[in-house]
């Protein structure tokens, strides 16, 4: 039984935790965190009181293509069911300060063809975000061009990247992020 209450004005919460889908995965890296179905379960419950959600996948770790292949298309098929996704918001590990620290962080290629199979199987998401501060400013750039519409964000606060590489994360007003996709050739549009 999921206790999701909507409040008055509440329209959109965060969609991260979903990490990889996979049980393999979860058991050996996830044990802390709540399993793929209740992740899927509360998304579910949100959509339906018309709370939209992002989704995410957090890949460049131990996951095979296969798994990663899976949970988009469990992805897809929520986003059929509710049409309750807002963004999909592809991550890429970083291994700095984890108990992975042994592992190389994905190469600009992986994160760049995560991105576009993205875009291509998630084709019923309205966005596929660039989140520069896991990307950087240049990759997040490049991911414009190969299916993300959205650099993703502002940044008010940014725990969980500050944690991993050890360091605060840069504030980006929007007139910055609207420079960004400038030099690319964008147009930036506010949403």
């Amino acid at each position: 039984m999921i206790f999701l209450k909507k409040e008055r004005e509440l329209s959109e919460i965060p969609g991260g935790g979903a990490e990889v889908f996979s049980e393999r995965i979860r058991k050996k890296l996830y044990q802390g965190k709540i399993s793929a179905e209740r992740w899927i379960e509360i998304a579910k419950t949100a959509h339906k009181l018309g709370i939209k959600t992002n989704a995410t996948l957090l890949f460049g770790h131990i996951e095979t293509e296969e798994e990663v292949v899976d949970h988009l298309l469990k992805l897809r098929e929520i986003q059929e069911e509710t049409g309750g996704f807002s963004a999909f918001v592809p991550l890429p590990f970083i291994p700095e300060n984890t108990k992975l620290s042994y592992l190389r962080p994905p190469s600009a290629q992986k994160i760049l063809k995560t991105i576009a199979l993205s875009r291509i199987v998630l084709d019923n998401f309205s966005h596929i975000k660039a989140h520069w501060v896991f990307l950087g400013i240049g990759l997040a750039q490049m991911a414009l061009l190969w299916g993300a519409d959205h650099i993703h964000g502002t940044v008010i606060e940014e725990k969980i990247s500050e944690a991993m590489i050890g360091e605060p994360v840069k504030k980006f007003p929007p007139e910055e992020i609207e420079k960004l996709i400038s030099e690319i050739g964008g147009i930036s549009v506010l949403l």
